[in-house]
């Protein structure tokens, strides 16, 4: 029993994880509302340059490192954040319109769902790539785009992971309110213990190619 309480102990373990995602999700609020919204892309990125190492089990201190990441990613972090903005805004109005206009098509809503499909695979590897590799921007989506496609088992997988998880949030209000103490960070830490295994396997398979990747860390 006074095993579980030792410092490698499961219930440790497992408090020390709850904590870390609380204070990442916490400084994801700050990093957006600081900002007034123009920087939640800024801190998304930041947010999982720490949920990437705790995917690795790495973390240190999630606010510092949170920080760190949000300062060297200014540049890259807001028009991707706005640009992931419009396109959920685009989806919405899809749906929006094919529930307000009478008689409208089904064509509408399967276009909705195609668009955001769409989105999903091009932004769901975009921002882990961005914490982790330098590159420009078109380059990232497409880099995300292929890593969808060419493992698209898995990211469908990780879809209703996060879909089922965003679902359990706004089941009614108590799940809500911690949706809000751990929402956000926990997506981003879902996605990021999928994304992670990916990007060992192809950083390993460039390397035996002979081809340079840089990543964040250098």
């Amino acid at each position: 029993m006074l095993k579980a309480f030792n410092i490698d102990g499961p219930l440790y373990r497992f408090m020390s994880t709850l904590t870390s995602i609380l204070v990442l999700n916490f400084c994801w609020v700050i990093g957006t509302v600081i900002g007034l919204g123009t920087t939640i892309g800024v801190s998304t990125v930041a947010a999982f340059d720490v949920g990437l190492k705790m995917a690795e089990n790495k973390e240190g201190y999630v606010a510092r490192q949170f920080i760190e990441a949000y300062k060297k990613n200014l540049k890259q972090g807001i028009p991707m954040g706005l640009m992931s903005l419009v396109a959920m805004y685009t989806v919405y109005l899809d749906f929006e319109i094919f529930n307000k206009i009478p008689d409208a098509s089904i064509l509408l809503c399967i276009w909705g769902f195609l668009s955001g499909a769409v989105f999903f695979i091009c932004f769901v590897y975009a921002y882990p790539l961005t914490a982790r590799y330098v590159n420009t921007f078109r380059n990232t989506i497409k880099n995300s785009f292929r890593i969808s496609v060419r493992y698209a088992g898995r990211t469908a997988l990780l879809a209703l992971i996060l879909a089922i998880e965003v679902c359990a949030f706004i089941w009614n209000m108590t799940t809500f309110f911690i949706g809000l103490l751990f929402g956000p960070a926990l997506l981003i830490l879902t996605v990021s213990m999928f994304a992670m295994p990916i990007f060992r396997r192809i950083q390993k398979e460039n390397t035996e190619e002979g081809i340079e990747t840089y990543t964040d860390d250098e």
